[in-house]
């Protein structure tokens, strides 16, 4: 999530040594093994690409290549194509898989043993039979904590069958494609991208969703409940903002991947409507982001529009970051500049030093839109990713409309 994957990656080409054995093609059942005995699952799936293997992390509808895979005897060694996460594994048969996991953290990585089997195409088993209850819709999420008050957030659900897929949007961001099942009056939804590894479930009656718990990597068990509630809203934290006193302008000067400075003072963006990209490449929500501005920027650059993208990464090793944040610049095919904070995510002073004039940065991404006379226009924090449906649908719409008033003003 927004706030808060190396070795081997189940991602990716797997380029096999003529007297390698081949992993059988389609659907298979993948499981991170909690600590606790909980099972953390998703789906992979084999197939060719232009004449090599390939896998797929799939997440209803999206459906990830991973092209980043090696293969020693009957090892493998795959890295996520983002994020600082990958899987070291043995190939046991065809159709079987076992190793570990490993995603890189600020402070210590985490482990945790990983499985996968051709033989369990499905994601999880309809242990209770066929569908009895429907959550189709829009629903107002609670998200207990041990202290202080629930998180309140939105979850929109579309079932097939018993097929579900949707999201849940909190004010820090979404969790991205969750995909799972009903079966009998029981749901379960899980997601993995890299950094998300999560599964939630809940027992379902009419318009309630009880007895919720969310199994997160491997961090304590979490609880959530549900009511369905087509009107539900989300408050967004728009603490962001510029501090009192300050006239609107924007100072600093860091350097993009390739060492070179850029500053907002810079020719370049003189009388043009500038995008400010608050990201940091272990976030998955930012990754959307970036993929969401990569797009418009192409499509509007020759209209005034200016893009730049400001990292917080994990630390201050700057070839760690440069490797980390280049994977966003590759994969979505960036040509605005991606520059690096010089500060550590964790440090408390971050904000202060880099970007004195606003109010403590705690939510990634958030978006600084500066006007065309340099002075910020909008500061918001409510990015929502192509998981959400129409909230996205709405996001893109509402600031594509901002910017272009922004435009009108020659």
């Amino acid at each position: 999530m927004l706030k808060k994957i190396g070795l081997l990656s189940i991602f990716g080409i797997l380029t096999f040594s003529a007297n390698a054995q081949s992993l059988q093609k389609g659907n298979w059942n993948a499981v991170l093994h909690r600590e606790d005995g909980n099972k953390v699952i998703f789906n992979l799936a084999v197939a060719q690409l232009k004449g090599k293997t390939v896998l797929y992390v799939v997440n209803e509808p999206e459906k990830m290549l991973v092209d980043d895979v090696r293969q020693v005897k009957d090892s493998l060694f795959v890295n996520m194509p983002l994020f600082e996460s990958s899987f070291k594994l043995k190939i046991v048969s065809k159709d079987s898989l076992s190793g570990t996991w490993t995603k890189k953290g600020s402070k210590q990585d985490l482990v945790m043993p990983f499985t996968a089997s051709a033989r369990i195409p499905y994601r999880f088993a309809s242990v209770n039979g066929d569908a009895t209850q429907q959550v189709q819709g829009k629903w107002a999420v609670s998200l207990l904590k041990k202290e202080g008050p629930a998180t309140a957030a939105i979850g929109e659900f579309l079932q097939q069958g018993n097929k579900v897929s949707g999201s849940i949007l909190t004010p820090s961001g979404d969790y991205r494609y969750l995909s799972g099942i009903v079966t009998g009056d029981q749901l379960f939804l899980s997601t993995f991208d890299g950094v998300h590894a999560m599964v939630f479930t809940a027992k379902v009656d009419g318009d309630s969703l009880s007895n919720g718990q969310i199994f997160s990597s491997n961090a304590a068990v979490s609880n959530w409940t549900a009511k369905k509630d087509e009107t539900a809203k989300l408050a967004y934290n728009n603490e962001l903002r510029l501090k009192d006193g300050e006239d609107g302008t924007l100072n600093f000067s860091f350097k993009d991947l390739k060492g070179k400075k850029v500053s907002i003072n810079d020719a370049k963006y003189k009388n043009k409507v500038v995008i400010i990209q608050l990201l940091g490449s272990w976030c998955p929500n930012c990754m959307d982001e970036t993929e969401f501005l990569s797009e418009y920027y192409d499509k509007n650059k020759n209209r005034g529009v200016e893009v730049i993208g400001i990292a917080y990464e994990y630390s201050t090793d700057l070839k760690r970051s440069k490797n980390s944040l280049g994977k966003f610049q590759k994969r979505f095919n960036v040509k605005y500049p991606l520059l690096i904070a010089p500060v550590a995510l964790s440090d408390p002073e971050r904000t202060e030093k880099t970007l004195p004039q606003l109010t403590q940065i705690s939510v990634f991404p958030s978006t600084i839109v500066m006007d065309r006379s340099g002075k910020v226009s909008s500061i918001t924090s409510d990015f929502s990713g192509p998981g959400t449906g129409e909230h996205h649908t709405r996001y893109k719409a509402e600031f594509e409309k901002k910017i272009d008033k922004l435009l009108e003003n020659k």
